[in-house]
């Protein structure tokens, strides 16, 4: 699932492909894919004639405004954005397609369906779900350290669990919180509530150098993630433990392992990241 480098990088490109398209029509051929307004009919009614001003994001959500409208995208496993002129061809994964008054199309594809898209009026994404309750952004003057040391030494959950909450605060999923993990030299397992302040400090000091790095490098290519101009992310090159299980740690040598933990399939080094 793209994590917040890789929403930042389909945001950037959406935004230099779409600012200043009017959308004449929208059709849409999985309707599930539309949770607001439920019918899909008002969806496309309230957007043809709108101009595309800007694209946002909050947290692993895209949010495309138009002169009156929010819509919040959220892309799940395999969603992506592509611009097409009007007259390619699509496939049987396209569900959406706006069809903007310069004979171009915006196309939303996505193999497996578990993308959403949610309609407000401006002003209203962030007043109910899927936006309202998320944690602070990490790039954010919210995200301190202070503030992370309040949020792990209140809960009972392991590091890693609580750190892919988003409602302690966005952005990180599986790939950057074990990264981040690695980098601050804390295993995945232990419990939030043990750390130490100056454990505390060099992990939020990698977390947001791990997700600025990775921003910079355009995300990491896991299974079928590429931009919305189709171009791959590069920071898989980057990676010290994501998906290297028993390869040797680019620190000390020893084998990587993996474990589950919450359910999510977790990468660390024995010897660099002791419970």
């Amino acid at each position: 699932m793209p994590e917040l480098p890789e929403v930042e990088t389909v945001r950037k490109t959406l935004k230099k492909l779409t600012v200043n398209k009017t959308i004449e029509n929208i059709t849409v051929f999985w309707p599930k894919i539309i949770k607001n307004p439920l019918e899909g009919e008002q969806f496309v009614d309230a957007l043809k004639g709108e101009t595309i001003i800007d694209v946002g994001r909050r947290g692993k959500f895209l949010i495309i405004y138009t002169g009156n409208f929010a819509l919040v995208s959220h892309l799940r496993m395999e969603g992506k954005y592509g611009l097409y002129p009007k007259h390619e061809p699509f496939d049987k994964h396209t569900h959406v397609i706006f069809h903007f008054t310069d004979d171009t199309e915006l196309r939303y594809r996505d193999v497996r369906k578990f993308g959403t898209m949610h309609l407000y009026k401006k002003g209203d994404e962030f007043l109910t779900e899927p936006l309202i309750g998320l944690g602070p952004e990490p790039f954010s003057e919210e995200f301190t350290k202070a503030y992370l040391a309040k949020k792990l030494e209140k809960t009972g959950r392991k590091v890693k669990t609580a750190l892919l909450d988003q409602k302690l605060f966005v952005g990180l999923g599986n790939i950057y919180v074990d990264e981040a993990l690695f980098r601050a030299g804390i295993h995945p397992e232990r419990l939030a509530s043990t750390l130490t302040k100056n454990e505390i400090a060099i992990l939020h000091q990698e977390i947001v150098a791990t997700l600025s790095e990775a921003v910079k490098k355009g995300g990491s290519t896991i299974r079928s993630y590429v931009n919305s101009q189709g171009e791959i992310g590069m920071f898989q090159l980057e990676l010290f433990a994501y998906g290297r299980k028993g390869e040797d740690c680019k620190r000390c040598g020893t084998p990587l392992e993996k474990t589950t933990v919450g359910g999510r399939g977790t990468h660390y080094c024995p010897s660099c990241q002791k419970i």
